[in-house]
């Protein structure tokens, strides 16, 4: 099977933020995205960035045009989310962006009535209910499919890094789940969503999609919601891995070091891009499992030979080793924001800080996770309007 590419000017960038709608007392999810969707001015080329809904009925989604930085990525996603906040501010509402809600019940909430998400949820059921989840997407654009495979293989050998970084889904159901990305094991149980499979040439992933095409289990290559994905129609590479972060700060660092990642493998010595090498399955899941269950304290493996490192030490390595990619591609700054994450501890131990108040030994009850929610919520409107 043959899939169509259109190549992209190689490390440029989109960037996907995923928010949920809260109620502005209660922190309780909102099914009201048609209202707050309907009202934003459609995309033109002066304002490139788009509002738009999801899955579910209480989800926006901000999505920048193609942006040549990290910086225009972050601006757009201002704008499209000062415009998204207004509308929301009328409705009483907040904008919301962690991994999960901490007290939402799932089944309550309203799937969006599109005929393709409405397909989904009658095939996975019960799961495609659980999806009361958010996240943050960055793609990277690709000059030809050559590039695709250096490029994924590269973010999955860094995937528990991202999650580590972004981990922001303690809760769930109001009860803590002891990992600190429940978004990633929830997401994991739809059956075109996961790991994805790794190859050295583009060959093998067109070989995949001709069979989940034959067999039913996709209609076309856009139902493959791997963690990392190559999206043909776009040009680039899409990584997935992250739990939804609440400030352009934060969105700006998982961006900046997506798009070094990407752009160390894509450049090609001479006319060829040196492979990246790739670490057996059972390293990958492990590794994944890891940072879902321990973050920014997880001890994962960083080569097929199985030596292990903390994620923390592995990343300050990392990005010492990316600056001179960031400073070609602008985006120095922003990568030294993955330091500032790494000194917060992350998400999700905030989380557990604010509703616990103080007391580690505390069971926090839903007025606890509340707060959580409207803190959350608080730092996206302060950063949306404070943001330049």
């Amino acid at each position: 099977m043959h899939l169509p590419f259109a190549p992209s000017e190689p490390a440029t960038l989109g960037i996907e933020w995923e928010l949920g709608l809260v109620d502005r007392q209660t922190g309780v999810l909102q099914p009201l995205s048609d209202r707050i969707v309907d009202r934003v001015v459609a995309p033109s080329e002066q304002r490139p960035y788009l509002v738009s809904g999801e899955f579910m009925l209480n989800t926006i989604e901000l999505i920048t045009g193609v942006c040549r930085t990290v910086d225009q990525g972050l601006d757009q996603l201002a704008a499209a989310g000062r415009e998204a906040l207004k509308h929301a501010q009328a409705e009483n509402l907040l904008l919301y962006s962690q991994g999960t809600h901490p007290f939402a019940s799932p089944r309550q909430e309203t799937v969006a009535p599109q005929q393709r998400y409405q397909r989904m949820l009658d095939r996975t059921q019960w799961w495609g209910q659980q999806m009361v989840i958010y996240g943050v997407h960055v793609h990277v654009g690709l000059p030809s499919t050559d590039a695709a495979m250096p490029a994924i293989n590269q973010l999955i050998n860094y995937y528990p890094h991202l999650l580590a970084l972004s981990a922001s889904s303690p809760y769930w159901e109001s009860q803590d789940t002891g990992y600190v990305s429940q978004r990633t094991l929830i997401f994991q149980q739809l059956p075109t969503s996961g790991l994805p499979f790794q190859f050295e040439q583009w060959s093998g992933f067109e070989s995949v999609v001709s069979d989940l095409i034959k067999i039913g289990m996709v209609d076309d290559v856009t139902e493959c919601r791997w963690d990392v994905r190559p999206v043909p129609r776009l040009g680039t590479v899409e990584m997935r891995i992250c739990d939804g972060v609440s400030t352009l700060k934060e969105i700006g660092a998982l961006a900046a070091l997506t798009q070094c990642l990407v752009a160390e493998v894509i450049t090609p010595e001479s006319d060829r891009y040196a492979p990246v090498e790739i670490m057996a399955p059972w390293f990958v899941q492990e590794n994944k499992w890891r940072a879902a269950r321990y973050g920014l304290d997880a001890i994962v493996i960083i080569n097929a030979a199985g030596d292990e490192q903390l994620v923390t030490e592995h990343l300050m390595e990392t990005i010492n080793r990316l600056e001179p990619v960031a400073h070609r591609l602008g985006c120095h700054t922003q990568l030294g924001w993955v330091e500032d994450l790494i000194r917060s501890g992350g998400p999700a131990a905030q989380q557990r800080q604010i509703a616990q108040r103080g007391d580690p030994g505390r069971a926090p009850d839903v007025a606890d996770l509340a707060h959580v929610v409207l803190d959350a919520a608080g730092r996206t409107e302060h950063s949306l309007l404070n943001w330049g």
